[in-house]
C-alpha cells in the first residue's frame, strides 16, 4: 500500500505544478499514443528564465527520462497492480553509460568576413591532427561523430576522423556557434544584440536537450559519442548537464581542440570527467582563439 500511495503521490508531482510556457523551437518528447488529443506542457528551458531548483538541489529528472515520467499511469482505465507497474518502470529504465566528448573546433582565421572563409591555420590543422591521434589513443570504440555545420568544425572533424576510420559522422546546424544566455558578469568587449541570445539561445538549447540526455532504454552497451563545435555551445552544455547557473558559461575558458568529457548514468547522474583537456598538446600548439 505504502508503495501505492508513493507513486499516487509522485504522479500528482508530474501532473502538477505551476503553469508552463510552450516554446515548440525546443519541445521534446513525443505524443502520447492512442490520439490523446489532450495538450502536452512544456517546461520553459533554462534561457527562458525559468524556475530552478535553489543551489545545490539536484534534478534526477533533468532529462525527462525518468522512469516514473515516461509511464503513462493514465494510459488503464483500472489502476495497475504493484507487480504491473514495476514491470513498466523497469521496462523504461536506462541500462547503460553514455560518454559524451565534446571537442572544440582547431584555431581558424578569425579575420575572414564570409564565415566560409573562416577556414583552419595551418596551426589549427596540427591541432586536429593531435586531437584525433589523442582520442585514437583511448581505444575506445566511438559510435559516431557529430559536429556543427560551420565551416572550423567541418575541417577540424575532418581531420579528427582520418584517424577513427569507420565512425560515422553526421552533420547539425544545432550545434553552430552562437550567443546562448546573457553572461553573468557581463563582459565589456562581446555584447551581442538582444535578439540574438534569443534565437541563439532557443537553437543551444534544443541541441542541449536533443543530445544530452540519459541513454535510451533499449541502449544494451555504453555509448561513446564525439560532438564537435564551438567553445560558447561547450561551456553552456557543461552548466546544463552539471545543473550549474548556465549565466556563468563565459567563466569557462576552452583551448582549441580540447576534450571535454561527461557521462551520463543510467539513473541520470552526470559527471565531468575533463574540461578542455590540451595536454596531449605540446605547449607551443596551444591557442583560444
Amino acid at each position: 500500500m505504502a508503495f501505492r500511495q508513493a507513486l499516487q503521490l509522485a504522479a500528482c508531482g508530474l501532473a502538477g505544478g505551476s503553469a508552463a510556457v510552450l516554446f515548440s523551437a525546443v519541445a521534446v518528447g513525443k505524443p502520447r499514443a492512442g490520439g490523446d488529443a489532450e495538450p502536452r506542457v512544456v517546461e520553459p528551458p533554462a534561457w527562458a528564465g525559468a524556475a530552478r531548483p535553489g543551489p545545490g538541489v539536484w534534478d534526477p529528472n533533468w532529462d525527462r527520462r525518468e522512469p516514473l515520467s515516461l509511464v503513462n499511469l493514465r494510459k488503464r482505465s483500472l489502476e495497475p497492480g504493484e507487480e504491473e507497474l514495476t514491470s513498466r518502470l523497469d521496462h523504461c529504465k536506462a541500462k547503460a553509460t553514455r560518454h559524451i566528448f565534446l571537442i572544440r573546433h582547431s584555431q581558424y582565421h578569425v579575420d575572414a568576413s564570409l564565415e566560409k572563409d573562416r577556414t583552419l591555420t595551418p596551426l589549427g590543422r596540427e591541432q586536429a591532427e593531435l586531437t584525433g591521434l589523442r582520442l585514437a589513443s583511448l581505444g575506445l570504440k566511438f559510435n559516431k561523430i557529430v559536429h556543427s555545420s560551420m565551416t572550423r568544425a567541418v575541417e577540424t572533424t575532418d581531420i579528427i576522423s582520418k584517424h577513427l576510420p569507420g565512425v560515422c559522422k553526421v552533420s547539425t546546424d544545432l550545434l553552430r556557434e552562437g550567443a546562448p544566455i546573457e553572461p553573468d558578469p557581463p563582459v565589456s568587449h562581446w555584447k551581442p544584440e538582444a535578439v540574438q541570445y534569443y534565437e541563439d539561445g532557443a537553437r543551444i538549447e534544443a541541441a542541449f536537450r536533443n543530445y544530452i540526455h540519459r541513454a535510451d532504454a533499449k541502449q544494451q552497451e555504453d555509448s561513446y559519442e564525439i560532438f564537435i563545435c564551438h567553445a560558447n555551445v561547450i561551456r553552456y552544455i557543461v552548466c546544463r548537464a552539471l545543473q550549474f547557473p548556465p549565466e556563468g558559461w563565459l567563466r569557462l575558458s576552452l583551448n582549441n581542440g580540447s576534450i571535454t568529457h561527461l557521462v551520463v548514468r543510467p539513473d541520470g547522474r552526470v559527471a565531468l570527467r575533463a574540461l578542455g583537456d590540451t595536454g596531449f598538446m605540446p605547449p607551443d600548439k596551444i591557442s583560444r582563439s
